[in-house]
């Protein structure tokens, strides 16, 4: 009998068709710990669960796999137990991030949040806008997002730039940003958050920026220095759009609600209404491919 433990029922029901002799539990992480979870050798945890993650693979001492439904991994990286095989859902968040990418993007540059406002306000107030034709975009990690926000690009004739930690065909080299900076109109990070990027957009960072340009973060709020962002758009300089921050969630009252030159969405980007059928396929196929022995996918080696 091969356990699987899922994090609630509604993860339970978006199972597909299961090999056989596969047995399904559900598991919150809570103390109410169910029948044959220290069997378990197969574990989905809950979205960006971070908390008490010793406790929990304690009580997991059969397992073998920890499947995480989503593409990030700080939360748990370092308190994965040796011989357990950690595995990513690279791939299925990708669209819908990218998606919200082009969202702001485009929001931005044919100033949406002025023409919300002066209909909020009744008043018929034109103002020239821009768009995203020939416009470099600068996309800071060259992974699936990377990749799937710079195919979106260039069906608007934009420009993209692919960086990552070091250059291969075709992508840049993180060294290489001082020189890269100024000619960008657009930069998005799309990078994990590591001993590396954090704080990677920081005073200077920014400052090569050129003026006007426009920041999109879907990576980790760690990435920027929030501080350093701030004054760039209190100044009016830079302008932003942010799904993630720090701190996060952004408490009320942060100045950061009422910069300027700012679109921010709480989290949001990857919270779509198939994002659950589509994480959870990934998991019924890792199963299938546990059971048969074959090779999983996503496998997180190394550093990360």
């Amino acid at each position: 009998m091969t356990v699987v433990c899922v994090p609630d029922s509604n993860a339970q029901e978006l199972l597909g068709d299961l090999p056989d002799g596969v047995e399904v539990i559900v598991w919150n992480g809570e103390d109410d710990k169910p029948d044959k979870l220290a069997e378990t050798v197969f574990w989905v945890p809950q979205v960006e669960d971070s908390t008490n993650l010793a406790d929990k693979f304690a009580a997991l001492p059969k397992l073998e796999v920890t499947q995480l439904t989503s593409a990030g991994v700080e939360d748990i990286l370092d308190s994965v137990p040796d011989g357990v095989t950690l595995c990513t859902a690279r791939g299925v968040h990708g669209s819908a991030v990218a998606e919200l990418v082009l969202t702001v993007v485009l929001a931005t540059l044919r100033r949406l949040p002025h023409f919300i406002e002066s209909q909020q306000e009744g008043r018929w107030n034109p103002m020239e806008a821009d768009d995203l034709r020939d416009k470099r975009v600068l996309i800071i990690g060259a992974g699936d997002l990377g990749e799937q926000t710079a195919r979106r690009l260039r069906a608007f004739d934009a420009d993209p730039v692919l960086v990552a930690h070091t250059a291969r065909d075709d992508i840049h080299a993180i060294s290489e940003l001082p020189s890269l900076l100024p000619e960008a109109d657009v930069v998005v990070l799309t990078v994990p958050l590591t001993s590396d990027t954090t704080g990677l957009v920081d005073a200077e960072f920014l400052a090569r920026m050129p003026d006007g340009a426009l920041l999109v973060n879907v990576a980790r709020g760690k990435v920027v220095d929030t501080e350093a962002l701030l004054s760039e758009l209190t100044s009016g300089r830079l302008r932003a759009a942010l799904d993630v921050m720090e701190p996060e969630p952004l408490p009320s009252g942060h100045p950061l609600w009422k910069a300027p030159n700012l679109i921010i969405t709480p989290h949001a980007a990857g919270s779509v209404a198939s994002a659950g059928a589509r994480a959870f396929a990934l998991v019924t196929d890792q199963i299938r491919r546990y059971v048969a022995g074959d090779d999983l996918i996503n496998v997180v080696k190394g550093a990360y």
